[in-house]
């Protein structure tokens, strides 16, 4: 059986456990043993598939079709491998297994109660990825904050798998917060001793403290930690802000924690760090050689992480080109004919992201509009590239008030429309075109250039589809399917050849992306844009550009 580490998180929210968790799994995956990590969610959310993005950020899909936790993407990003649906977890899909149980009389009459059954049912899935052979080490972070009522019967299985477990083979990794108080001008360590406290009275001991803090922990203020809150002094870990979360696990191995944990765990056979490719990517990352300015239009903007695994994926891809991507954000409610040229104006790239909804549709069509017209390097993705669909049939095929059914089911020119096997399907967790599908591309093409090869597979996540019963026409004035799925016809992109740079995907190919393995579309986009923005300063400047060459 694989080892296990349980990070938990105390004092407030959005402390970074998930990067933290990473960012041990990254060390001990460059050390050379095989490492995954799980999320466990205490909401009663079957999973985040029917949260809005508003709520929750996005929701990462997997590559078996699991709508999960955006952590997973930092998982994935992190140590460039699938995570599954058995990778996340949440309380209502325990008390689902559980009542499902319950009603098939598993339970042989017994009163159903939370212990033992349902924290049972925790542990068992908190113990199902070290079952064979395929991992040394199972990192679990539970989500939200030790005190909060939904975590309880998560903390509580935590307990009893430390005293179930051999001593070597479970630890538990505590982030918590010291506040600086700039009118003391001191860290303050109560708050985490609270925490500590707390964790302890559920029958949970932290082994090893990883504390967030705006100023450097002193060895005074580490001593402190460690006796009041009863752990070596070698096991209270600095986590200072960073000014990208890629320096996390650089961070980390400084401060030894992947060293503490191997101690810990008894774990004698590994071998020195490989992370040269890691900080090849952060040499670049840190040190661009141009830049430029990207708009992504959305509707859900007031929200960074409703786009988390796109801005990511834009890392991955300036990294590659040695470019620093600004991305600016433009809400597509307040787009209008009127003044998109003033709302697009220097930008060198349009990406159009992803959504759900009628609101803010007439904003991306007319930034669509914007970026066809004037050559601006376009990107769509999902809703995206079904904008640029309705925005090519309504101003060049001239198909009058074309649309998608998803905003207007009486459209006289449903050009996107339902998928066939959708409109029958009444409950909508879980039941999207989910995860991996097959895409052929067409030979010659941009997105042929792009991969580098006829067959991809990209990850979905949509109920509405192009409607193949006007490709023709689409085709025949000049904007082609150049990815269509083998076995049901399904458009997969659609891109304008005359066009310096228009593509759209109906995937999502920012789920793939990693820092060792950067989206194939994100980087080419990016690399069209540094064209177009080369170009639009030779114009604006000749005399420079002729000093550049």
């Amino acid at each position: 059986m694989a080892k296990f580490i349980f990070v938990t998180g105390g004092v407030t929210s959005s402390l970074g456990k998930g990067i933290i968790a990473a960012s041990l799994a990254k060390l001990l995956q460059a050390r050379g043993l095989r490492a995954t990590i799980q999320k466990f969610d205490p909401y009663i959310n079957v999973d985040p598939g029917t949260l809005n993005p508003y709520e929750h950020g996005e929701c990462y899909v997997t590559e078996d079709g699991a709508e999960t936790d955006l952590d997973l993407g930092h998982y994935e990003r992190f140590l460039n491998i699938h995570t599954t649906q058995a990778n996340n977890v949440t309380t209502g899909r325990i008390y689902q297994t559980v009542i499902n149980k319950e009603r098939e009389g598993a339970y042989l009459g017994k009163t159903v109660q939370v212990i033992p059954h349902i924290t049972d049912e925790i542990k068992r899935r908190m113990l199902l990825l070290g079952k064979d052979d395929k991992y040394d080490v199972v990192l679990t972070e539970i989500g939200g904050t030790v005190g909060d009522i939904e975590s309880l019967p998560f903390i509580e299985a935590v307990r009893q798998l430390q005293w179930e477990l051999p001593e070597e083979d479970c630890l538990v990794v505590h982030l918590t917060l010291i506040p600086y108080l700039k009118a003391a001008k001191e860290l303050k360590t109560k708050p985490t001793q609270h925490s500590v406290k707390l964790m302890s009275e559920n029958g949970v001991h932290p082994d090893i403290l990883v504390c967030r803090a705006e100023e450097p922990l002193t060895n005074d203020i580490k001593r402190k930690l460690a006796l009041f809150c009863n752990v070596k002094q070698e096991a209270v870990i600095e986590a200072a802000d960073a000014s990208t979360i890629y320096e996390v696990p650089l961070m980390m191995m400084r401060e030894k924690l992947d060293l503490i944990c191997l101690k810990r765990l008894n774990i004698t056979n590994f071998n020195e760090p490989d992370l040269e490719k890691w900080k090849g990517f952060l040499d670049k990352l840190k040190y661009p050689k141009s830049k430029v300015t990207i708009g992504l239009i959305g509707k859900y903007i007031e929200l960074q992480d409703a786009y988390k695994s796109i801005l990511e994926s834009f890392i991955h891809a300036g990294a590659i080109n040695e470019c620093k991507v600004q991305v600016v954000n433009v809400h597509s409610e307040f787009i209008t004919d009127e003044n998109v040229s003033e709302k697009l104006d220097g930008l060198d790239g349009l990406l159009v992201a992803p959504g759900f909804g009628h609101r803010g549709i007439e904003g991306k069509i007319t930034a669509v509009k914007y970026a066809r017209e004037n050559g601006l390097p376009f990107f769509g993705i999902c809703l995206g590239m079904q904008m640029a669909v309705i925005e090519f049939g309504r101003n060049v095929l001239g198909l009058e008030n074309a649309h998608s059914t998803e905003m207007d089911e009486h459209t006289p020119h449903p050009v996107i429309n339902m998928m066939e096997e959708q409109k029958k399907i009444t409950l909508k967790g879980g039941t999207m075109r989910l995860g991996a599908y097959p895409c052929v591309l067409k030979e010659g093409s941009l997105a042929h250039k792009i991969y580098g090869t006829t067959e991809i597979s990209e990850r979905h996540r949509h109920r509405f589809e192009f409607n193949n019963d006007y490709l023709q026409q689409y085709q025949q004035e000049g904007m082609i399917a150049s990815g269509t799925n083998p076995d049901t016809g399904l458009v997969e992109i659609m891109e304008i050849p005359s066009h310096p740079f228009f593509i759209g995907a109906q995937y999502h190919p920012e789920l793939k992306s990693s820092v060792e393995s950067p989206a194939p579309l994100f980087v080419h986009f990016v690399a069209a844009t540094k064209r177009y923005n080369e170009k639009r300063t030779s114009i604006r400047n000749p005399l420079l550009h002729s000093e550049m060459i």
